[in-house]
């Protein structure tokens, strides 16, 4: 055994306070381990403090006791079905049977709670097994109040996911304030988020009423402190200690007050969140152009990656085409004169009145199709015509009505966002389409023809309107297509989209415990890994809704239930 100087000594060290490092920790102390979580930046949440905060989980006990059927068996169908079988076909299996006992044990023991989200369809219901609803799950609200000082170290959400400069809406907020002069209901519901918000910035920075991404993550920091966790805040892991057999002893932290060597008697838990900053990996993994952009936390860098390539892991890459988990972005200019990322997930695209067009003015996917296969078209598109950005083209009077990206609803002037750059307006198509800087004739021919569909109401091209994801995030006060509706009264707009990544499909190769495997495929001693350090068990497939977070959870559960020696007695 190596001889060396400990400066702190503990059951686990995990590195990263992301949704699976936290996880993990929280475990591993209700199952009466001693832990320290070591974090690289001075908050906690990483990229899930920005995200949705769903998680895929079918069969979940939350969504069966509101009534909604579902199976991790015809889940298993759906994945096969999508993936087929490869390396990580033994993790979705324990996956689906563990993640619905996984939520409960978080909602006995911890203030880790959801709510069923109900209908929220699987992103491919063409496939056999993919279901409608009963699979997405949501973290109720949380308060962040209970964490007093505390609370100024949860990452916020992006600006452009809040309102008056830092109040938090959810999916059913934003329903509530576009339809507030409509409905008592939604009025007081309106008013009283309000009044919350404004409350709330007589004392902090931001609103308290967390929701979403930063719901779960104000929920698992909650739960660390009245367990009495510490979090090493900007204290990133340099270097393993390790035995003369490979064993992970420990790791020694970089600090504010200099190395810190921490012995971890069962293990070091890597989560800190993937490559998605590293521009070696970035090269190495992603597809080509590589993609300019990354709605990661930018303290995700690749640490865990690398450190474990130290240790002789081996890296999981061969059956994840792409590498991520992708979205289409647009850049907006914030009042302070920096860039953002506006993630078009579900709020604009699949609405009727808007097509996607590359520059040769072609339309190339079904607009409506999940975020991930938008981006994956774009490459494909990419190949024969330039569809880095692509386009999207709708009429101002679809801003107004819908929204476009970061521009809200109700949005009838929008000289600040002409003025800015971020959308492009002209009178006819012809001019809009010499302004972006794509095929007039080709433009003009794939709105002619969009045109045609929407009288119908079939999209004979792309589908738009098929899937079922497609219906949900239409309009379905529109007829006879809720995502199809003609453009053809200008003013018309367009606004550039990018590839961007939410997260890293590529990570460390791991069995279905979380231990970290060599280059034999034998596990590493003392060392696992989860959330998005450890490759996804989807295999760069994203099937639904939480596809990122559910896993993250479930494994970190897993990590420490290893860890502890608690995993076949406990197993769900």
């Amino acid at each position: 055994m190596v001889t060396t100087h400990w400066d702190m000594e503990t059951d686990l060290l995990v590195a990263g306070a992301g949704p699976g490092g936290m996880t993990a920790a929280l475990v591993a102390a209700i199952e009466g381990l001693n832990v320290v979580v070591c974090e690289k930046a001075s908050q906690v949440g990483g990229t899930g403090a920005t995200s949705a905060g769903t998680l895929w989980i079918p069969g979940n006990t939350q969504s069966r006791d509101a009534g909604f059927e579902d199976s991790p068996e015809q889940a298993a169908k759906y994945l096969d079905s999508l993936i087929g079988e490869d390396r990580t076909s033994e993790h979705r299996r324990v996956y689906l049977r563990d993640g619905p006992g996984v939520i409960d044990y978080l909602a006995e023991k911890t203030d880790v709670r959801f709510l069923p989200c109900g209908l929220h369809p699987d992103y491919r219901n063409n496939i056999e097994g993919a279901g409608k609803s009963g699979r997405a799950i949501i973290p109720e609200n949380f308060d962040g109040r209970l964490l007093g000082r505390d609370f100024e170290r949860v990452r916020p959400p992006i600006p452009e996911f809040m309102l008056m400069g830092g109040m938090m809406v959810g999916k059913l907020d934003i329903v509530s304030l576009l339809g507030r002069y409509r409905s008592v209901v939604k009025f007081k519901h309106s008013a009283s988020i309000v009044l919350r918000y404004l409350t709330d910035r007589l004392r902090f920075r931001r609103g308290t009423r967390l929701v979403m991404g930063n719901a779960l993550v104000g929920r698992l920091f909650y739960s660390l402190k009245k367990r009495n966790v510490p979090v090493l805040f900007e204290s990133p892991i340099a270097e393993f200690v390790r035995d003369q057999d490979g064993t992970v002893l420990g790791a020694v932290l970089a600090t504010a007050e200099g190395e810190k060597r921490i012995r971890a008697r069962k293990g070091v838990v890597l989560a800190t969140g993937g490559f998605a900053h590293n521009p070696k990996y970035r090269e190495a993994f992603m597809p080509q152009p590589t993609p300019p952009y990354s709605l990661a936390a930018g303290s995700n860098a690749g640490d865990g990656l690398a450190l474990a390539e130290t240790a002789d892991a081996s890296v999981d890459s061969d059956s994840h085409q792409g590498a991520g988990f992708w979205t289409p972005v647009s850049v907006t200019k914030r009042d302070d004169g920096t860039e953002g990322l506006f993630p078009h997930l579900a709020m604009d695209r699949a609405k009727p009145g808007l097509i996607a067009v590359n520059a040769a003015g072609r339309r190339f996917v079904n607009e409506g199709v999940s975020y991930h296969d938008f981006v994956e078209a774009m490459y494909r598109s990419h190949e024969t015509a330039d569809t880095m950005p692509a386009w999207l083209i709708c009429e101002t009077r679809f801003i107004a009505k819908y929204g476009l990206g970061a521009i809200h609803p109700e949005t009838r002037n929008l000289t600040k966002h002409i003025r800015s750059g971020y959308v492009q307006v002209a009178d006819d198509l012809g001019a809009l389409a010499d302004l972006v800087g794509i095929d007039p004739a080709g433009l003009q021919d794939s709105v002619t023809r969009h045109n045609r569909f929407a009288l119908t109401g079939v999209d004979e091209d792309f589908g738009k309107g098929d899937l079922e994801l497609n219906r949900f995030n239409g309009d379905p006060s529109h007829g006879p297509n809720p995502c199809l509706a003609p453009i053809e009264a200008g003013p018309f707009a367009a606004m550039a989209v990018w590839p961007a990544e939410i997260g890293c499909s590529v990570g460390i190769s791991t069995d279905p415990d979380c231990r970290v495997l060599d280059g034999e495929n034998q596990p590493i001693a003392g060392l696992y890994a989860c959330g998005n350090d450890m490759g996804s068990v989807m295999s760069g497939a994203y099937p639904g809704p939480g596809t990122t977070l559910g896993p993250a959870v479930v494994f970190g559960w897993r990590a420490a239930m290893h860890a502890a020696g608690r995993l076949s007695a406990n197993a769900v």
